[in-house]
């Protein structure tokens, strides 16, 4: 471990040095790759060398008990004692920065909230939620695009698709996927009654043409015209696409664009995340069926978070997590919870290495 931190450190002066360089400064291709590169070791060479001081320090206490007496060699004990703790949360801290990341973290994505269980109170949930997200990529500076809605009849959403562009947008948003459960009291609701709802949330890694190689010759395309509101342009021609993928059955719909165009290209960003998935899960499935003892199965269909309006708690079910303050969360507030989420993840895979090399 520790040849691949003095390794990575190395690196890390090196960009530093090409970043001060200034015909570096003025190739802004160059220099935005090599601030990436910076972005993504910085964190993992500031706590090796944090860790590295701290050994240092250890020596310099141990040197101070063995040179003290009375009260003072007490006092340098302690502060011994709080060094190898701080050293050994610092290694820690390395091994699971050092786990392999998912390689799909970097890509954008595509999220996919439908309205499940509860009727109404279901699609105004599945709004909340779209606008949740939209609002978390907003504070993340990320760029967003509604590719498909459909309303329901009281102000929510049936099914929204968006597509959400941004460095490590699928790393921060890929735990989201599951169903959610909302507690609350209905508007409807005239006896004060808690109601129980549902959406579920499918978070894919939007995929380019060179991660799934779709052929013509497999899709079906279908135009017909778009069942939007009366009146509108969109109506008047045959611009809505479905595209179905034979062999697979997966269909896709897109009507939400005047063109046709527009239309064919949505749906085709969608249906190729969606087999990029597909992939995805199968060798996922394959992976978890070869080891032995494997707990939880990651499935979609597990509840994973449940959104208490009384009690203005939401808790994620799968790592114990309990937060108060619901509305600060759905009002893009996510931060603590991703953070939680992709800690648990390291330390997850971090213990998958150690099983497979025990």
């Amino acid at each position: 471990m520790f040849d691949k931190l003095e390794q990575l450190e190395a690196r890390f002066r090196d960009v530093e040095a090409q970043l001060g360089d200034p015909e570096v400064a003025s190739d802004g291709q160059r220099y935005t790759a090599l601030a990436m590169q910076h972005a993504e070791i910085a964190e993992v060479v500031g706590a090796y060398r944090q860790w590295r001081q701290t050994g240092e320090d250890l020596e310099a206490a141990q040197e101070m008990v063995s040179e003290s007496e009375g009260a003072e060699a007490e006092l340098a004990r302690a502060e011994l004692d709080e060094l190898r703790d701080r050293r050994q949360e610092l290694e820690d801290r390395l091994k699971l920065l050092l786990v392999p990341t998912d390689p799909n973290d970097d890509k954008d994505v595509i999220v996919e909230i439908r309205a499940a269980a509860g009727g109404d109170e279901a699609g105004l949930f599945a709004g909340e939620l779209r606008d949740m997200y939209l609002r978390y990529a907003q504070r993340q500076g990320w760029r967003t695009e509604v590719l498909s809605e459909s309303s329901s009849g009281v102000g929510g959403v049936k099914e929204a698709i968006l597509e959400i562009v941004g460095r490590g947008a699928y790393a921060h948003l890929k735990h989201e996927s599951g169903v959610h459960r909302v507690q609350r009291v209905p508007a409807t609701e005239s006896q004060g009654r808690i109601h129980t709802s549902t959406a579920s949330v499918a978070v894919l890694p939007a995929a380019e043409e060179v991660d799934v190689e779709v052929n013509a010759g497999d899709l079906r395309i279908d135009v017909f015209r778009s069942s939007g509101p009366g009146g509108q342009s969109v109506n008047t021609t045959d611009s809505a696409v479905r595209i179905t993928h034979v062999p697979t059955g997966l269909v896709v719909s897109c009507q939400d664009e005047k063109s046709q165009h527009q239309n064919r290209d949505k749906a085709m960003r969608i249906l190729r995340s969606r087999l990029l998935q597909a992939e995805q899960d199968r060798q996922a499935q394959q992976r978890a069926d070869a080891r032995s003892g494997q707990i939880g199965t990651g499935d979609r269909s597990e509840k994973i978070r449940t959104y208490n309006f009384p009690q203005t708690r939401v808790t994620d079910h799968r790592i114990g997590l309990t937060v108060h303050n619901l509305a600060d969360l759905l009002g893009g507030e996510l931060d603590d919870v991703v953070a939680a989420l992709r800690q648990a993840e390291r330390e997850t895979r971090l213990s998958e290495i150690q099983d497979d090399g025990a």
